[in-house]
């Protein structure tokens, strides 16, 4: 059974840090492409990081220069390390992994909630 598990979301004031995780579970962790996506409300889910199986990494405009994602594959976990957070980060977010025999159908974990306060 697949399982992401996402932690470390909470409030926090513009300008602050917080580090995001994602455990995975059930899946080849070491050959699979993690993403970080985030969602407002009924928005569309916005890709916010990326880190592929040989650790290259691609950010979206809005977070590029503040954000920074790295995987641990020892501890199969991925992380989504953000600093100078502004109001508009605020959202819920999500990892996801993209198999490479599925990359059509992501695992997805349940989202964990970021507040940013200015």
């Amino acid at each position: 059974q697949v399982q992401l598990v996402e932690s470390g979301g909470g409030l926090v004031q513009a300008g602050g840090s917080l580090r995001l995780s994602c455990a995975a579970s059930g899946i080849s962790f070491r050959t699979t492409d993690m993403h970080w996506y985030r969602q407002v409300s009924e928005k569309q889910r916005e890709l916010v990081a990326r880190i592929t199986s040989d650790s290259r990494s691609f950010y979206g405009d809005s977070v590029q220069g503040r954000f920074t994602i790295s995987r641990d594959n020892a501890k199969n976990t991925v992380y989504l390390q953000m600093d100078s957070l502004k109001s508009e980060d605020t959202a819920v977010y999500y990892c996801a992994a993209f198999l490479a025999t599925r990359r059509e159908r992501p695992y997805w974990g349940q989202g964990t909630q970021v507040t940013v306060s200015s």
